[in-house]
């Protein structure tokens, strides 16, 4: 896709779309429900081009049925769609535990340790969506994309993602770097302590950003590489666009799931929706554009948060046959 830059032009960023299925132990028809608006909706926008910033799925990193889904779905848009994964896709993070492998909060049975994600995870992921870290170049921007969780996990795919990273300053340089990931980089400054979820008050932050040290090393790179416009998910929550360090960082909303952290900060958009971008001689403008259909809940089943497979009940899935946790799970 390069080709040169010329009149204005539009591309599109989405992320936190969860699509689920009945077939399940859990399923909240509302996300699919707004997730459906939305995509009518980028798809009668002009646009090159749809970002997707992760978290396809509902539970994806247990149902290889929910990637069949969501790629089927994402097949219907008129437009090439690139994309990262998220944690519901792949697994979480790397958790320290305290012996028990468990973090009570709010009382839902969050069990970050049992969905650790694996490698196995993430290539099953790419072989349906493709490389889970590119970049490329359309009409002299560059796009990057990539799942900065597996750092500090010790895989073979965190040493790719750091040469990956390393290596995106020395390409050409376009007009503009855009680059898109999943978690937050950081709740509010790049030079804020390692979080640790063990810990009660610390354990949003630490669940919805990249650890220090790797932080920081991840965001000498994006610094090295010219990126000044980085998209991130994960929180569902919208904030006002934050510069540090010259980088436009943008905290998006969902496209369906409930926002969270709400009472964090004096602004917030919880609405479902997604960022429209222009791209003209003056820069690029990020518009965010509410979803058509804003609806509760509605008719939902099963549990929130990160139950133990072991623990999930199937026979109360509302369409048969249900589902079954992969092999691996």
């Amino acid at each position: 896709m390069n080709t040169p830059s010329g009149p204005s032009w539009t591309f599109l960023h989405v992320n936190d779309s969860h699509l689920g299925t009945p077939r399940s132990y859990r399923f909240r028809p509302a996300i699919n429900r707004r997730w459906a608006a939305i995509k009518a909706q980028m798809a009668a926008a002009d646009a090159d081009l749809l970002l997707h910033g992760g978290d396809f799925t509902r539970d994806g990193q247990t149902h290889e049925f929910e990637y069949q889904l969501a790629r089927e779905d994402l097949e219907t848009l008129p437009f090439p769609v690139f994309c990262i994964p998220g944690n519901m896709d792949v697994g979480n993070k790397h958790a320290r535990t305290n012996g028990d492998k468990s973090l009570n909060k709010n009382n839902w049975d969050w069990n970050d340790p049992d969905l650790n994600m694996t490698g196995r995870r993430l290539d099953l992921f790419a072989s349906y969506f493709g490389p889970i870290q590119w970049t490329f170049m359309h009409r002299n921007v560059r796009f990057s994309g990539f799942y900065a969780a597996v750092a500090g996990t010790g895989l073979p795919h965190e040493t790719r993602f750091w040469r990956f990273l390393e290596r995106l300053a020395e390409l050409p340089r376009p007009d503009h770097h855009v680059a898109m990931m999943h978690y937050w980089p950081f709740i509010e400054d790049p030079h804020e302590p390692a979080w640790d979820n063990r810990v009660a008050d610390q354990y949003d932050n630490w669940y919805f950003s990249i650890d220090a040290p790797h932080r920081q090393r991840m965001w000498k790179l994006l610094q090295a590489a010219k990126v000044d416009l980085l998209f991130c998910g994960h929180v569902h929550t919208g904030r006002p666009e934050q510069v540090v360090d010259g980088i436009r960082v943008l905290r998006t909303c969902a496209a369906g799931n409930t926002a969270q952290m709400v009472d964090r900060w004096p602004e917030v958009d919880t609405r479902f929706g997604f960022q429209r971008c222009d791209v003209t001689d003056d820069g690029i403008a990020v518009t965010f554009v509410p979803g058509a259909d804003q609806c509760d809940e509605f008719d939902s089943f099963g549990p929130m948060g990160h139950p133990p497979v072991a623990e999930r009940d199937y026979s109360v899935a509302r369409q048969q046959p249900p589902l079954s946790p992969d092999a691996e799970a």
